[in-house]
């Protein structure tokens, strides 16, 4: 007897909209706004919707194939990145983003939670600076 729970059903393919989107993605190494990713889509001349970018953007983010920025206003960013572990250092002025691991990050993490009797603790670590290219075009102005 073999087992046909909701798991045997075949994945769906993505919709030529969705597939635009992840490799506009794939294409881009800094965080971008749906709102940006929307209209770089439509000058490549992709007929999608905003709806269809925000809601293909959260469906990635909740798969772990995406991960989200939120800045100081609120507004959420969206860069395809590794599935490991990690955190980011972003550039403030141009937005280059680099995935970094951050052991003493982890470390210090699980000893506050002991601390403090948490288990099962989660975090988000998002630092930012300026990078180099930009610090150094600041200073030849």
């Amino acid at each position: 007897m073999t087992d046909r729970g909701a798991s045997a059903r075949p994945a769906r393919r993505p919709t030529r909209q969705q597939q635009a989107i992840t490799d506009l993605l794939e294409r881009s190494e800094e965080f971008v706004s749906a709102q940006t990713f929307h209209a770089r889509l439509r000058a490549a001349g992709e007929r999608v919707g905003l709806a269809t970018v925000y809601r293909t953007l959260q469906s990635m983010v909740e798969a772990g194939t995406v991960d989200v920025l939120r800045g100081d206003d609120g507004e959420a960013a969206y860069r395809a990145c590794s599935t490991d572990h990690h955190h980011h250092l972003v550039c403030r002025s141009c937005a280059k983003t680099v995935e970094v691991e951050g052991p003493a990050v982890e470390r210090w993490t699980d000893a506050v939670a002991a601390e403090h009797g948490f288990t099962q603790v989660t975090h988000t670590v998002e630092i930012f600076g300026t990078c180099a290219e930009c610090a150094a075009s600041t200073r030849t102005r």
